[in-house]
């Protein structure tokens, strides 16, 4: 390579214009050379192991929807990775660490990359596009060694419990740290020998030089530039056989969770193996750093189940890498035999935390729910419970009781139109549930929404007892012939009686209606949302009643899954004399009541204490002397948490509809 001409200073060739030398002082390059194709060359055969079972589970799950091109899920994919906003949300510490570490890396490769061009194709970094190259070099490595030592005192000092300290925890961030140590070391040796005009644009080598003799650097230099290479190298053909994947993984699962086609449940579907993992899952898998943030907003785990979305996800893993790939899991430093799938996904509420703070989006609760799907398939590992509770649906269309009678009992004596005589048009139907209808907590919710209605005006009818089972609890432990069954009977009874528009009590069926229910044929809402709606348009009218302070249970189905989180606050807000005080976790980072997810109807030895108990118990701290929620399972798991915890004398319980009936003017309407 041709150099520009330069002077002679006291025997040592020293350029004015500021550049770098290359291979200075190194001798035999082409074993550097060897290196770096041996290097590139197991960094390429692990990225194409990754590849090639992606592809196997693309080709084995061709029913599955295919990932399609979405300039939006490219957008957020550049976004997420450049900017951090995932791992900046909700713990800030974490994300600064996150990004010192992601530009300080994304930096030095761009930086090494340009070296190159430099080197063998047109040289460029001379002058003043040579000092700027340095200096923002050193800052990029700077950032780099301070995201690995942050990372070393939150995990081994301040040992943060959600980050597990394994070896390979360990050997990969003091791997990172060595070779950039080194970096900076070579970089001292060669300003210390050299001692260019220019050194002070390397900031970082520049304060290792003046240390160093000119005699020891020239000696030194040599094996610590071979040190460094070594380091570098094998740190790049190590990418895809350690958790470090994650570097590719992350941003294509962000692009693959957003690009993926949206399932449409049906026969076909379930006949093509709805239960069996998609490419999407696959990415998600090979994606996950082992962070925890899965593990601290699991309700399951904060209990002390045995149920760990982390574990989970990582022996699903394992199964896919065993099942698709000849050498099995290629991580070697955590290589091991697919854990035992056994009944701990059960344990599973289904409540979506772990998406909401998942840095890739993966979805846990999704892999779950195909398991239990298989489970079904297959037979094996379902609660005895459960496959009551299913037989239940099967025979009786409710998974509480062995009769269809009293479905609509709780409507005695309360003169409302029942839409299933056929005699009367009514612009609504209330689809009460299951619970609702049975449960004798619950079934306040539904009386109290009814005398609501009543009040307002509102021309409403209900199906009574011929309204089926909406088919969510079967969807939930996958069970999805019989919820398709559910589904076939809801439809054909709405378009027997005309009902294009429903409200549900639950959030469970709200979501089931309105997700699940492909070309449902009518709207479905929550009752929340006729309130609200009623509200405003002034057919709700609220008297002065006791002053008091109100929090808010956010039920999983209602605000993680569908965003409605403002609505029920609006209402309580509305209402003279009540204070509404939120607990710790609220909104999106809502505490799971732990009905979900077909817990209600599984006989799991739940954890000490349980979720509803660590619920409760949080809103005690608040100091609310009433805790509204929106569902008929929150309902009854929070009452019987407050039974249990002998708060009865200090929190009261309750639903929205109990709460606004309670409070309705005499003349409301």
């Amino acid at each position: 390579m041709m150099y520009l001409s330069f002077p002679f200073i006291k025997g040592e060739l020293i350029l004015m214009v500021p550049h770098r030398i290359m291979f200075w002082q190194i001798e035999n390059v082409w074993v550097f050379y060897l290196l770096v194709i041996i290097a590139v060359g197991i960094f390429a055969a692990g990225v194409a192991a990754h590849l090639r079972v992606w592809g196997a589970v693309r080709r084995k799950n061709s029913g599955i929807p295919a990932i399609r091109f979405s300039k939006g899920a490219l957008k957020r994919a550049v976004l997420d990775s450049l900017l951090g906003r995932r791992v900046l949300r909700g713990e800030t510490s974490a994300g600064m660490m996150h990004l010192l570490l992601f530009w300080g890396f994304f930096i030095l490769f761009i930086g090494t990359a340009l070296l190159a061009i430099h080197d063998y194709l047109f040289p460029f970094l001379t002058g003043r596009t040579y000092l700027i190259y340095s200096l923002v070099l050193e800052a990029g490595g700077i950032m780099l060694l301070a995201g690995v030592f942050w990372a070393l005192v939150r995990r081994y000092i301040q040992r943060i419990d959600r980050l597990e300290r394994r070896l390979e925890d360990a050997l990969v961030p003091v791997w990172i740290l060595l070779a950039g140590l080194s970096g900076f070391m070579v970089e001292g040796l060669r300003l210390a020998y050299q001692q260019p005009p220019w050194h002070g644009w390397s900031f970082a080598g520049a304060w290792i030089a003046p240390a160093i003799s000119s005699t020891a650097a020239m000696t030194l230099y040599p094996y610590f530039w071979w040190g460094h290479a070594v380091f570098s190298l094998c740190f790049i053909a190590a990418v895809p056989y350690t958790k470090l994947f994650h570097i590719l993984g992350a941003p294509v699962s962000i692009y693959a969770q957003g690009a993926a086609a949206p399932s449409v449940l049906d026969m076909d579907r379930v006949e093509a193996g709805a239960g069996e993992f998609g490419p999407v899952d696959s990415i998600f898998f090979d994606a996950c750093m082992r962070c925890g943030r899965c593990v601290s907003a699991c309700p399951s785990e904060g209990a002390g189940e045995p149920f760990s979305p982390r574990e989970f996800v990582q022996a699903m893993r394992r199964l896919l890498w065993e099942a698709h790939f000849l050498l099995g899991d290629i991580r070697f430093l955590s290589r091991g035999k697919a854990d035992q799938v056994d009944d701990k996904f059960w344990y599973c509420t289904t409540c979506r935390a772990c998406l909401e703070v998942c840095p890739v989006y993966g979805a846990a609760f999704e892999a779950v729910l195909k398991n239990r799907i298989s489970a079904v398939e297959e037979g094996t590992h379902i609660p005895k419970l459960m496959n009551q509770t299913l037989e239940k649906v099967f025979k009786y269309d409710n998974p509480w009781e062995s009769s269809k009678t009293n479905r609509g009992a709780w409507a005695e004596g309360m003169e409302l139109v029942d839409l299933s005589n056929g005699s009367d048009s009514r612009n609504l139907c209330y689809f009460v549930g299951c619970t609702t209808s049975f449960d004798d907590t619950a079934r306040g919710i539904a009386v109290s929404f009814s005398r609501i209605l009543q009040k307002a005006g509102v021309d409403f009818g209900i199906l009574g007892k011929k309204e089926p089972c909406c088919g969510d609890i079967a969807r939930r432990v996958g069970e999805l012939g019989l919820f398709l069954e559910q589904t076939d009977k809801c439809r054909d009874l709405f378009d027997r009686y005309g009902i294009t528009e429903v409200v549900t009590s639950s959030p469970h069926c709200f979501h089931t209606f309105r997700h699940e229910y492909p070309e449902a044929g009518f709207n479905a809402r929550h009752y929340t949302q006729v309130l609200f709606e009623l509200l405003t348009n002034g057919k709700l009218r609220f008297k002065n009643g006791m002053t008091a302070p109100v929090t808010f249970h956010d039920p999983c189905y209602l605000g993680r899954y569908n965003g409605i989180y403002d609505e029920p606050r609006k209402l309580i807000r509305s209402i003279p004399g009540l204070s509404l005080v939120e607990m710790n976790h609220h909104g999106a980072d809502s505490l799971c009541c732990g009905g979900g997810g077909g817990r209600m109807w599984q006989d799991l030895e739940g954890g000490d204490p349980q979720m509803s108990e660590i619920r409760i118990r949080e809103a005690e701290i608040t100091g609310a002397r009433i805790l509204v929620t929106a569902c008929p399972l929150c309902r009854i798991m929070l009452e019987d948490a407050r039974k249990a915890t002998g708060l009865n004398e200090t929190l009261q319980v309750m639903d929205l509809n109990e709460l606004v009936l309670q409070h309705l003017e005499e003349k409301n309407g």
